[in-house]
């Protein structure tokens, strides 16, 4: 957090298909897997393109048809659009705020698409989790971070403090395997 490349505009990929994106997309995917997570946008990793990628693990869907698990996937130059008026407040924590979390009012429902490395489309309507990360990650292409969206920063805080104090859950934890 305060990096100029978090608070400005993302810049479209001009070439999708181009060995620099693919190389991008390496290189977020290496980040991710280093720190945990479940999604990373190109700003975060000092990047100013239109480039993200996320996935829904099994244990943080909603059980809901439109918030399947989603393995991790890229996008390019993605585009967002709520369906309906509902508003979903749901907790949130990001990587480049560490130790810290937030309640979030989001769209519970909506349409996204972009384009993948091997140029195919992607286009889907999802609801939960699936839509609060996607509408997350893309938040940083347009220089958003996710207290900039809060309406009660009284939900905002260090995690372990809000925890401790019962206002927030841990997020939930893949299932340990025997």
């Amino acid at each position: 957090m305060g990096h100029p490349v978090l608070a400005r505009i993302a810049d479209p990929v001009q070439n999708p298909a181009s060995p620099a994106i693919a190389a991008l997309v390496e290189d977020l995917k290496d980040s991710l897997a280093a720190v945990g997570g479940t999604g990373l946008a190109a700003p975060q990793i000092g990047v100013p393109l239109r480039v993200v990628i996320f996935a829904v693990p099994p244990h943080r869907t909603t059980g809901a048809p439109d918030d399947q698990p989603q393995e991790l996937i890229e996008l390019i130059n993605p585009e967002i659009a709520p369906l309906g008026d509902e508003i979903a407040l749901g907790w949130e924590g990001c990587l480049s705020i560490p130790g810290m979390r937030g309640e979030v009012p989001r769209p519970a429902r909506i349409r996204y698409r972009g384009l993948r490395l091997d140029g195919t489309m992607v286009e889907r309507e999802v609801g939960g989790f699936h839509a609060r990360v996607v509408q997350h990650e893309c938040d940083h292409l347009d220089g958003m971070l996710y207290p900039m969206r809060m309406t009660d920063m009284r939900s905002f805080g260090f995690t372990d403090e809000l925890i401790a104090a019962g206002t927030a859950a841990p997020f939930p934890q893949p299932a340990k395997v025997s």
